[in-house]
Order: structure tokens, then sequence, then C-alpha cells
């Protein structure tokens, strides 16, 4: 059955995959961006697959840009089967050298951005008494690592969230929630991290700067161990959710993935035992 499906964050990488694959596959896709005058590489890879694709400006940090957008579609179509929501933004500095705006920035991109599009589209799923949420958190969304501690409390934050919502959603209202936590995706991980180190301010000649040249190095050295996926093959498994008519509450996007996080998700992959137990605990046999 084709869906209505809302993607946040397609102007580059898996938002682009995503989107692209959803056309594919018959579904009607609105890929939405803060600034649709940089929708070149999205237009790109349209044109390429053959597809058509809706675009709409959607800033993630601004609510009424996304009531906007939802809106729209609304209005167009009287539902939205699927949000995907994909914006987000990486950051590598340690919370002693990052600006207090630096640290909101992360938290307002990563985590409330993912809740005011929540915000957005609940109750008309609400109301369809159907859809899903699909949340694209990451490995580091389960599992502290080196210099991203910022980037990872928003993405912790957005597992709770997805967990919490589908705690009492799911069973109440029939909306599905799905965090998909990939490991690295292979848009020049170490590129990117040292422009964005250069962007806000460069490295400091500090005592973290052996570490942090360490961990970029660690990372280069890692693109041929599994640990970094292209976009398309992440976006399969965002697909595959979507395509299923019980998604798991989690899921990781690779054998890497999961074996980092194995010491928090092997008694209990997808999250399912522990939803069962939280439902039951707390809303009986709602």
């Amino acid at each position: 059955m084709s869906k209505i499906i809302l993607i946040t964050g397609t102007s580059t990488g898996l938002g682009i995959s995503v989107a692209v694959q959803a056309a594919q596959a018959g579904h009607t896709v609105y890929a939405t961006m803060r600034n649709t005058a940089k929708r070149a590489l999205l237009d790109a890879a349209a044109e390429q697959a053959g597809v058509s694709l809706n675009v709409l400006t959607l800033d993630v940090q601004d609510q009424s840009s996304i009531d906007t957008a939802v809106d729209q579609i609304i209005a167009l179509h009287g539902r939205i089967d699927v949000l995907v929501n994909n914006a987000g933004q990486g950051f590598v500095r340690t919370i002693e050298q990052a600006t207090e705006a630096e640290i909101s920035r992360v938290m307002d991109i990563n985590h409330m951005g993912v809740v005011r599009t929540i915000k957005a589209v609940i109750p008309h799923m609400r109301a369809a008494r159907s859809g899903h949420i699909v949340n694209i958190t990451s490995v580091g969304g389960l599992v502290g690592q080196p210099f991203n501690e910022i980037y990872c409390a928003a993405k912790f934050a957005v597992e709770g969230l997805t967990e919490a919502m589908a705690s009492y959603l799911t069973p109440a209202f029939g909306i599905r929630f799905t965090a998909v936590e990939p490991g690295g995706i292979s848009t020049e991980f170490a590129a990117t991290v040292l422009k964005q180190i250069e962007d806000t301010g460069g490295m400091f000649d500090d005592e973290y700067l052996p570490v942090l040249q360490t961990y970029i190095g660690g990372a280069q050295s890692r693109m041929g161990a599994g640990a970094y996926q292209t976009p398309d093959e992440v976006a399969q498994v965002v697909m595959s959710v979507i395509s299923t008519t019980q998604p798991p509450l989690r899921i990781r996007t690779s054998d890497w993935a999961e074996e980092l996080t194995r010491f928090k998700t092997t008694t209990d992959p997808d999250g399912s035992k522990q939803q069962e137990m939280i439902v039951s605990r707390f809303l009986g046999d709602l």
C-alpha cells in the first residue's frame, strides 16, 4: 500500500537515499529541508533514479515552519502515514571546550527538532489511530563515545523519547515508533569532523589535543572494518522498517553496530521485551 511519508533533512546523505528509495517503492514522499535552495543533490538523485519527490521547506528549529509543512500535506492527503526524523548535526568537541551556544544548538537540532516534528504530526496520527514515527538515532544513542558527549546526549534523549512515547501511543492509538541506530555513515567522516572542528574554532592546543588526534586517526583506520555504511545501505534498513506491519522499536543497521552495542542489546535486541514489561507494569491490559 502506498504511504504518505514525510522526511526531514533531505538535502544530503541519508535523507536523500531514504527519499529516493521510498519514492521507488511507490510511496508519496515529502522531502524537506531548512533551505530548499540546497536541493540540488536531492534533485539530481531523484532524476537519476527516475522518481518524483515533493520538496517542502521545513526547519526543525522552527515550530511554525514544521506546522506549515505538515498542514500542507494534511490539506492534500488528509493523513501522514510515516514520519522519518532524519535531520541532525554531528558535533565533536569536549563539553569543557564547547560554548553554551554550541551545546544548545546541537541539542536543539538533534533532540528538540525531533520533539517538534512529532508534536506536529501526532494529532493527525492519533485521529487516524495509525502511523509510524521513525527516528534516526545512532549507536551513539546507546553507547557514549569519545569527544561525542554532547551529540550522544542528544541521541540518548531521542532514544528515551522513542521508548516512552511507544509505551502508550502504540497500545492506545496504534502509532508505532522505531529508533534506527546506524554506526558510521560513509560521508567522509574524518573530513567532516575536521571541517566541523575548524568551523568551531579549530583544534585547541591543550591537553585534549593528542587524545583527539588519536580518535580521528582511529576513525580513519576503521573505514575498512565495517564501521561505515553508505547512505543507501542504511536507507535500505529504514525501508525494511517502514514496509513491515510490526516494526521493531529499535534496530541497528550493521554487524559492526550490533557488535559495538552488544552489552546493552544482547538480551533484548529490538527492545520488544523491555517495551512489553513497561506497558504491562504501568498500563496493565490496555
